[in-house]
């Protein structure tokens, strides 16, 4: 039967002979998870035979509780039936001591619960595993439910990077909030249907923080459980459409493949589709079919981004686009109050990696006195082409004209590290 000395001196409690096995410091090592024929574990057999010592060793060495034989069933379905023969609940109340599922199903569905018979005796072991299973609902439930509020901060504070957008952190709100509560909700043991992948359109100039959204969705999909990786494959394209016949599917079929489990964001869509509907030599619209091909898979969300004119051609180009992508957001031109708002959050989370980290601006650089600057030393056209891309080189600007306006001498070292309102003036200036 391929049972170890564990799995035998467990089903017959010689506890005595489990402990010398248990701290057996010999060169062989003693298997505490061995399975045997039928795939039960020492712990398993302890259960099925009413060996409450054993077990309570066992459990206190680590073994694990939840571990399932061939059939699906857990110790505790085995000790159930050892208590409906014997009358005797120790071994059951071991392993409810040790928290042991209630609700663990084996592969006929049924719980240890499901297996006691209403006959005489049997209303002491069904009350035992009732309340149990009510205290672990509870405990899952406040559980599930610290974890809910523990990852909506965690969203919270990636959308605090965000700066506008108000109507897509609202969206990304109810996803997570809804995607967390089902989570609840199973922890219950409700039987609740999965989401579907919300595939959606990006609309609006460069520079107005779609890709970085992109990036902070992958990390929502991912923390509440519809995708298995936060990772964010960005496509443009040159990525997709090969130059010959023949080779576009291929192509895209290696990036759709290369970002399953994750988001596939395909930039500058609109580049997809031929300005001319007699293009006939155009491979893009084979590269969008592929793409369209799987997104009701499940396996991976779309975003297709780009401009809001040219992407109605997307829109138009495909039946099956706008059944499939059904969240658009726009994404607005920022105003010189935000690109102020976006300079101080890029300030306050420099990695080591980044030019500007360790240094800080100057207290003159409140948000009010940067957004009057940007807005009198930049045109509308500036700010539209450019908008978040702006702040980047204008902090690069900043900071070489502060090493150029330092002499050698400064032995200050909050002056060596802090960016003024006057460093910015230069910066920006060299835009123009």
């Amino acid at each position: 039967m391929a049972q170890t000395p564990l799995h035998v001196s467990s089903g017959n409690d010689r506890a005595e002979i489990v402990k010398f096995l248990l701290d057996w410091q010999g060169s062989e090592k003693v298997e505490l998870e061995a399975k045997n024929m039928y795939g039960e574990t020492p712990l398993h057999m302890a259960a099925k035979n009413g060996c409450s010592e054993a077990a309570r060793l066992l459990l206190a060495h680590g073994a694990f509780i939840e571990a399932k034989a061939n059939n699906g069933m857990t110790p505790l379905h085995l000790a159930v039936w050892h208590s409906i023969r014997s009358d005797n609940h120790a071994t059951v109340k071991t392993l409810l001591e040790y928290n042991a599922d209630c609700s663990a199903e084996d592969d006929e569905g049924m719980t240890p619960i499901k297996h006691i018979s209403k006959g005489p005796g049997s209303e002491k072991l069904q009350e035992l595993l009732h309340r149990h299973l009510e205290e672990q609902r509870k405990r899952r439930a406040l559980e599930a439910c610290g974890e809910a509020k523990a990852k909506m901060d965690e969203l919270e504070k990636e959308l605090s990077n965000i700066v506008g957008l108000q109507d897509l952190k609202v969206q990304l709100r109810k996803w997570a909030k809804g995607m967390l509560l089902d989570e609840r909700r199973r922890s219950l043991g409700l039987k609740v249907g999965a989401r579907r992948p919300p595939h959606m359109a990006f609309l609006g100039n460069p520079g107005t923080g779609k890709t970085m959204v992109a990036r902070v969705l992958g990390k929502l999909l991912h923390m509440v459980g519809i995708l298995p990786t936060d990772k964010v494959t960005e496509v443009q394209r040159t990525d997709l459409v090969g130059e010959f016949v023949g080779h576009t599917g291929p192509k895209t079929r290696r990036k759709i493949q290369e970002a399953e489990g994750g988001i596939l964001f395909v930039d500058e869509a609109y580049r997809l589709i031929p300005m001319q509907k007699s293009d006939d030599k155009d491979y893009g619209l084979e590269a969008l079919e592929e793409i369209m091909s799987v997104m009701d898979s499940g396996k991976i969300v779309v975003i297709f981004a780009g401009y809001s004119e040219p992407m109605k051609r997307v829109i138009g180009s495909n039946e099956g686009f706008s059944r499939r992508v059904t969240k658009f957001f726009l994404f607005s031109d920022f105003n010189p109050e935000e690109l102020a708002e976006i300079l101080h959050i890029k300030m306050n989370n420099q990695t080591e990696q980044s030019l500007l980290y360790g240094f800080k601006l100057h207290s003159s650089c409140s948000l009010d006195a940067i957004a009057r600057l940007i807005e009198k030393e930049t045109t509308e056209k500036q700010r539209k082409e450019m908008n978040g891309g702006l702040v980047d080189p204008l902090l690069v600007n900043a900071r070489e004209y502060l090493d150029l306006r330092l002499s050698f001498d400064c032995i200050d070292a909050d002056e060596l590290r802090t960016i003024t309102l006057e460093d910015l003036e230069a910066g920006i200036r060299l835009f123009s």
